[in-house]
């Protein structure tokens, strides 16, 4: 069963004018890598340091880095909604702050539950702050009541069927969030609901790559986490 603070209510989202994409921590230092060749927008040149410089965890996970950069490099305008069918979004594994519980939305058109995330927008400073945006407009909760790790914790890569239009594919940049104690989800009007969920027994009917990605989100929260005194 679903549960945790804050109840999932049914009103729109929209984050408070004071809200402001923030603490995301900085973009990894670029080294002698050079930077620049997928030759796009600032988005592009940013999406290109972070898939540059992201050690990946494993095989697969480097696999998709060079996938994903490659393919960057070919079409610099995939960061972009109206770029080509198979394009860039970013996702936001929000956790609340013991780790224990993680926030999932039940997408209207795929009809499952999924973290939270979408497109990059032209607007967005940096694609973690993309990834912040897309959970504050998805989750009903202000900039101020999560804080997002710095770096991806998994690249994934999915194809998405007729429902979505000319989307053909997502390349996805998941984050990780924690969620301040207290702060209360509300449903936003792409969703069919909005629910903490115990991030060890995921809801039937899940993505199946939404597993890795919780596991991947509480470790690299719990990295960050000082342990607790005795």
């Amino acid at each position: 069963m679903r549960s945790g603070p804050g109840e999932a209510g049914d009103v729109a989202v929209g984050a408070s004018d004071d809200a402001t994409v923030g603490e995301v921590g900085e973009v990894g230092e670029v080294g002698d890598v050079t930077v620049g060749a997928a030759g796009g927008s600032r988005l592009a040149d940013d999406l290109e340091n972070v898939l540059r410089t992201w050690s990946a965890p494993d095989r697969e996970q480097e696999a998709l880095r060079e996938s994903f950069l490659g393919h960057l490099v070919r079409h610099p305008d995939a960061v972009h909604r109206d770029g080509p069918p198979e394009h860039f979004t970013v996702g936001c594994v929000v956790l609340d702050a013991e780790g224990e519980q993680v926030l999932l939305t039940l997408h209207a058109k795929a009809r499952r539950w999924f973290q939270l995330g979408g497109h990059i927008e032209p607007g967005d400073p940096s694609i973690a702050g993309a990834a912040l945006r897309e959970a504050v407009e998805e989750s009903g909760l202000c900039a101020r009541d999560l804080t997002v790790h710095p770096e991806p914790v998994l690249l994934d890569r999915h194809e998405l069927p007729g429902a979505f239009g000319r989307c053909s594919a997502h390349l996805d940049i998941r984050y990780a969030a924690v969620a301040r104690p207290g702060s209360q989800p509300r449903v936003s009007s792409e969703s069919l609901d909005l629910a903490w969920w115990p991030a060890d027994a995921l809801p039937e009917g899940t993505a199946e790559e939404l597993t890795p990605s919780v596991r991947a989100a509480r470790a690299a929260v719990a990295a960050l986490t000082p342990p607790a005194l005795p």
